[in-house]
């Protein structure tokens, strides 16, 4: 789950890190009287979710209250990634002397958090921004987290000298704290501004919650499912499955993940498929029938495969749920299905007395090809 900025950084001043003095705006009005109370030149931003290499909305500075409103009715309303801005954060603006930009996230090839930082934007996080001789970087421990020690040799390795590099340090440590203690998948600075005064403040936030360890924090777990912009992935994720939408017109329900990308491959070899969809273990009646009317909800579609695995999965009864749709929501499009594993003579019988098409055999792709003969592709 991304945060929007101001509260990614109400939850850095809780780890000690400064921030910008700032509130949050829903209107031209609360915008200029934010302004006014502040009494300098402010910093105007919309509020949308997004991580560094995602469009994420100009800022603009004002030097009035009425400049400010102005700002900010020009950007209230307006969409940036697909997302409409009803929100604004309203910051005093700092003098900065140097801007480092600082980005923590896990590196799945090393095992461990890969923590970066550069006097440059980092808007891609990826093994070429890691190479760079102008990114200083450090994998941390997973278990004992980022030394200072560590953060103040970055500090170093990017030219700050004496307090500098101890006070850079420290901010660097400190951010590093907020991703461990918040479970984060990605965490940082965009970017930290050091004043002519020699002090450090966040002028730019984002964070990324883990998704699986919203169970440890009730107060955002509520609001995982607002934070899902497709609204078919966000029924999904009610429903308890992970759907992923796609540009194409073949729906695939699946039930895990691994035959779930391979079937996605397979299907892309000749067609587009319209989405990724894994159910995870446990299925049941009930479950499999949302997710069957959940995928044919993808306007345009043309037909659906199933690749079902009975392993710690009851099959049989997730056959039910999608027979129950293909029945009473009379589904005119060809639905093909995999079925494989334990029960899988009672899911056949279910699937093919309910009109459908089920492939007995076990390489996916010779299923595949028998949903696009009866698409006549």
């Amino acid at each position: 789950m991304i945060l929007y900025e101001y509260e990614a950084k109400r939850l850095f001043r809780e780890q000690g890190i400064s921030i910008p003095q700032g509130e949050v705006a829903k209107s031209p009005s609360g915008a200029a009287e934010i302004a006014q109370k502040m009494g300098k030149p402010v910093v105007i931003k919309a509020q949308i979710l997004a991580l560094p290499g995602v469009e994420a909305g100009d800022a603009r500075t004002a030097g009035s209250p009425e400049e400010a409103g102005r700002v900010a009715e020009g950007r209230l309303g307006k969409s940036y990634n697909r997302q409409r801005v009803s929100e604004l954060l309203v910051e005093e603006g700092l003098p900065v002397q140097k801007e480092i930009h600082v980005a923590i996230r896990v590196d799945g090839t090393a095992g461990a958090p890969l923590v970066m930082a550069s006097l440059e934007r980092l808007s891609e996080l990826d093994e070429e921004a890691k190479a760079s001789p102008k990114v200083a970087s450090v994998h941390s421990d997973p278990f004992h987290g980022l030394k200072s020690h560590e953060a103040r040799k970055m500090a170093k390795s990017l030219g700050f000298t004496g307090d500098a590099a101890v006070k850079l340090g420290d901010q660097i440590h400190r951010i590093y704290k907020v991703y461990a203690r918040w479970s984060a998948l990605m965490a940082g600075f965009n970017p930290l501004v050091m004043t002519p005064e020699g002090n450090f403040s966040a002028a730019g936030a984002f964070l990324e919650m883990d998704d699986s360890a919203l169970f440890r924090f009730p107060q955002f777990r509520e609001l995982s499912l607002s934070r899902i912009l497709d609204p078919l992935a966000r029924e999904g994720k009610s429903i308890g499955v992970t759907y992923v939408g796609l540009e194409g017109d073949i729906g695939v329900i699946c039930t895990g993940a691994g035959i779930g990308m391979a079937t996605v491959d397979l299907i892309s070899k000749r067609s587009r498929p319209a989405n990724f969809l894994e159910t995870g273990g446990g299925i049941t009646e009930k479950q499999l029938a949302e997710v069957m009317r959940l995928v044919l909800k993808k306007p345009g579609l043309k037909g659906v495969f199933l690749n079902m695995y009975g392993g710690i999965n009851p099959i049989h009864e997730g056959a039910k749920g999608v027979v129950k749709v293909v029945r009473e929501d009379r589904v005119n499009i060809p639905v093909v299905a995999k079925a494989i594993g334990n029960f899988q003579e009672e899911t056949w019988k279910v699937l093919e007395e309910g009109g459908v098409t089920v492939i007995k055999t076990i390489p996916t792709d010779q299923a595949v090809e028998e949903l696009f003969k009866r698409l006549g592709k």
